[in-house]
């Protein structure tokens, strides 16, 4: 492959890649695009589980103790397809649904059979949960709001996803086994890229999550709607950390108080296809709450012309050198009745809805078309 930049041709040789498990169908579609660009691309992962994205090696873990018979199965059968890659990228620490001794036995012998391995920085891990505790890293974040536990933490989700266990001595040690064995990161959000600069330094690179948006057609705001239809999915088991349950509360509380003028659509763990079919019939679609950053959701909803509601700080502006064009509305755990305010003020400016759907299109296909995101990629494999 070549590439002209600066008017000097850099030639790109032609990548074999493994991607390793994969979340909210970021690993899919990043294949999806290096094979279109000539790379070859193979996908081994559990489907995002219930959203049920495309794989090339099916490694879904069913329910009880004959769904693990079957996936240990699986995997054996898989390993020795997963050999002679130029680059192997693990889908954060926990790549598979395994405990951490045995993931670190799949990820060492990906290690000595493949080329160079790469940690895709894309969920909780071990360091991401000491940088949220540190004080000083992040002024919130799933797990704290200032000085204050996060209503996660009080949660009995955090019990039953275990949460504790990344403290544990068992967890820093596989941690450290991964990074110290991994030639280099890329982050999918700015928070992890905060968590990882320190420890990796240039061995790291924020690429953001890629979006196919020559696959989607957007539904513009075509003119100021009558009512507002506003947009949530629910995740069953990720509510309280998504911040989901205040997000759809100060819904609920705004269309009491604007009976007329808005509406809200509410799902819950639909399969990938059949939810984004519901959402692309709204206006806008809110996120999460305790993000910095637009997640894949976000990003999604504006590839389609849907005006988001998520995490858009300052910092993510700065990051990615954006200073004019910031449509996400930027919700904080921090202020008081902030959601209430920012959804009311969608509300009552909806006059401003049509010209904010297409800034949010144009924002993904500056920032996060899958295309600019493939070539960050194969560009850091270079590099490394």
């Amino acid at each position: 492959m070549i590439l002209k930049i600066c008017k000097k041709t850099i030639i790109f040789d032609l990548m074999k890649a493994l991607f390793v498990g994969d979340a909210s169908n970021l690993h899919n579609c990043l294949a999806q695009e290096l094979r279109k660009m000539g790379h070859e691309a193979v996908v081994a992962s559990n489907g995002s589980m219930w959203m049920r994205t495309g794989r090339d090696i099916n490694l879904f873990r069913g329910p009880g103790a004959w769904g693990a018979v079957c996936y240990l199965a699986r995997l054996l059968k898989a390993l020795p397809l997963m050999r002679g890659y130029d680059v192997v990228h693990i889908a954060g620490h926990i790549f598979l649904t395994l405990k951490p001794e045995k993931v670190q036995r799949v990820f060492d012998y990906l290690k000595k059979h493949n080329g160079k391995i790469v940690l895709s920085a894309l969920n909780t891990d071990y360091y991401y949960f000491k940088a949220c505790h540190d004080g000083h890293t992040f002024r919130y974040s799933d797990y704290m709001v200032g000085d204050e536990p996060s209503p996660y933490v009080n949660s009995p989700e955090y019990e039953a996803q275990c949460q504790q266990n990344w403290t544990k001595p068992f967890m820093r040690r596989h941690a450290e086994h991964i990074l110290e064995n991994v030639d280099g990161a890329v982050a999918c959000l700015l928070e992890y890229y905060m968590t990882y600069k320190p420890l990796l330094g240039d061995r790291v690179i924020y690429a953001g999550i890629p979006i196919d948006t020559q696959a989607i057609e957007p539904h513009f705001i075509a003119e100021e709607p009558e009512k507002v239809r506003f947009f949530i999915g629910i995740q069953r088991d990720r509510t309280v950390v998504k911040g989901t349950d205040r997000l759809l509360d100060a819904l609920r509380r705004v269309a009491a108080r604007y009976p007329d003028e808005c509406e809200v659509v509410a799902v819950e763990n639909l399969p990938y296809d059949d939810y984004l079919s519901r959402m692309r019939s709204s206006h806008v679609l809110v996120d999460q709450l305790y993000s910095y950053t637009p997640a894949t959701n976000a990003l999604l909803g504006m590839a389609h012309g849907l005006v988001a509601v998520s995490g858009a700080e300052p910092e993510y502006y700065e990051l990615i050198g954006e200073k004019e064009n910031r449509p996400i509305v930027n919700v904080s755990p921090l202020i008081a009745d902030d959601i209430d305010a920012q959804l009311s003020w969608l509300i009552e400016h909806k006059s401003q809805l049509p010209a904010m759907s297409r800034a949010s299109r144009a924002f993904v296909e500056k920032h996060n078309a899958a295309h600019l995101v493939a070539s960050r990629y194969v560009e850091f494999w270079n590099s490394l």
